[in-house]
């Protein structure tokens, strides 16, 4: 009998249950140490290194009200994330829970504009890494640290599961450990026990315009920046799947991301635009650097590009991971190429990672040769992507809520709190940043493209649901209470 994971499998259904024709199951070879830094440096993502400079540019001191307003969203998103993958952990994560809520269409939809997600970023952060990597060596060719990168990280994921863990452990540990120092370091620079630092007062948050220098449409603007520095959240939910105990796991971290996001980019951004006057020109090239330069920090530009190089580095490998897992999860359920189903005997799904890899080698290849058409083309379809899948995210957590509390109230480890009126909260809060999407005329493009991308999932998703068979020998059932998957031999 064919075996994968029970808990990628929907409910049992007159027209069969998707699955993936291979000998073996996913492995559970993530440890909770793994997992628990995973949780931990995968709030610590290259958006907040790179993008903020921009926000805070546009926001003034006003950018920590936009990222405290976007991290409240961000908070509930992950909230019923948390309750749905602690009651049914899943390597598909939200795209498992919308099929089960909503219906095959649904978990199609968001599991494949995620899966284009996570590969086109798989190639702006190759190509950003590369870029460092030749500002260093100029001699080097960025062609040649993007195949590196490319090669290094499928390799590595393509061995076992622990691989991937054991790199982002350590990644993470940096990229926290980074972090850490610097709002230490900047903590002590407010309060004057910095040698050589004067301590500015509230003077950076008051003058130079006042903390809303220009005005509402200026923290739009930041509000939207922040928005997208949080991407990237949902991969602690599917490598929960593959965790030694998937729903401590899960419930473990969805509980900690509250002090997390308010500690590492809230408190990030206060400390910038205390320190710094929001207008000084080396903020928006590098806020972090012009922190550390204004602290007396020696080589600060070269400490930050090597933290840039590894929250980079670390995007990457936990996107072809994600990338390779969402895949299998889809073709698990009869929503994809069955040939990219198989399972290695380690429990990894080779050729998915492979397809994603490439998908990612060949869109850094279009980065390369057409910047401004082909590759614009794929960021624009993907520039609102993270909230169509928090939009599934919430409607699915208000449907399977009501199921769960009448059918398995034992599975609800995690609670969204005060349902359901802070999920409408959620979805409103979506639909706002939506519409501020549209005030923008680059946002406004990306929304655009974005929509016609779900549209056409959409309508491909309907049709399969309506016309196509999904019997494809997959024997499993429904999910077994505490969600474990049955392991291959």
């Amino acid at each position: 009998m064919t075996r994968t994971e029970l808990s990628d499998a929907p409910p049992p259904s007159p027209g069969g249950s998707g699955g993936a024709r291979g000998e073996h199951a996913l492995s559970h070879g993530l440890k909770q140490r793994h997992l628990s830094m995973i949780a931990l440096g995968g709030v610590i993502g290259a958006g907040l290194f790179v993008g903020s400079g921009a926000g805070i540019a546009a926001a003034g001191p006003s950018i920590v009200l936009a990222y405290a307003a976007s991290g409240l969203l961000v908070m509930l998103v992950m909230r019923m994330l948390g309750e749905m993958s602690a009651a049914n952990p899943a390597s598909g994560s939200f795209s498992v829970h919308a099929e089960r809520a909503l219906g095959p269409w649904a978990g199609f939809t968001a599991g494949w504009i995620y899966w284009t997600l996570l590969c086109v970023a798989i190639a702006t952060e190759a190509t950003a890494a590369a870029d460092i990597m030749v500002g260093w060596l100029p001699g080097s060719e960025p062609w040649m640290w993007v195949a590196l990168f490319m090669a290094l990280f499928c390799l590595s994921n393509l061995v076992a599961v622990r691989n991937f863990g054991e790199t982002e452990f350590w990644f993470a540990a940096l990229k926290v450990f980074a972090i850490t120092a610097f709002l230490l370091l900047g903590l002590f620079a407010i309060v004057g026990l910095m040698p050589g630092v004067d301590a500015p007062g509230t003077s950076n948050l008051t003058g130079s315009g006042g903390f809303l220098p220009e005005g509402a449409n200026g923290l739009v603007i930041g509000l939207l920046a922040s928005v997208f520095a949080y991407g990237g959240l949902e991969t602690v939910t599917i490598a929960a799947a593959e965790s030694e105990d998937p729903v401590r796991g899960v419930a473990k971290a969805v509980r900690t991301a509250m002090w997390r996001i308010a500690v590492f980019y809230v408190g990030s951004m206060l400390v910038i635009v205390t320190l710094i006057p929001w207008d000084d020109k080396s903020v928006v090239s590098g806020p972090y650097t012009a922190v550390l330069d204004h602290l007396g920090i020696p080589a600060a530009a070269q400490v930050m590009n090597t933290v840039v190089l590894v929250a980079l580095l670390s995007a990457m490998n936990a996107n072809i991971y994600g990338a390779s897992r969402m895949a299998f999860s889809l073709i698990a359920r009869g929503q994809g190429p069955r040939f990219l189903g198989r399972v290695s005997a380690s429990g990894v799904p080779r050729p998915a990672v492979i397809a994603s890899s490439v998908f990612g080698f060949v869109a850094v290849l279009l980065n390369f040769w057409w910047p401004q058409t082909v590759f614009q083309w794929l960021l624009n379809m993907v520039g609102a992507a993270t909230l169509v899948v928090w939009g599934f995210i919430s409607v699915s957590q208000l449907v399977s809520r009501r199921r769960l509390e009448r059918e398995a109230p034992e599975k609800l480890v995690v609670r969204m709190w005060a349902f359901p009126v802070l999920t409408w909260v959620a979805i409103l809060g979506i639909l706002t940043v939506l519409g501020l999407m549209l005030r923008e005329g680059d946002t406004r493009t990306q929304l655009a493209f974005t929509a016609c991308l779900t549209m056409v999932l959409i309508v491909v998703g309907l049709f399969r649901q309506k016309y196509l068979p999904r019997d494809d020998g997959h024997d499993a059932g429904p999910v077994e209470a505490g969600g474990s998957a049955r392991r291959g031999g």
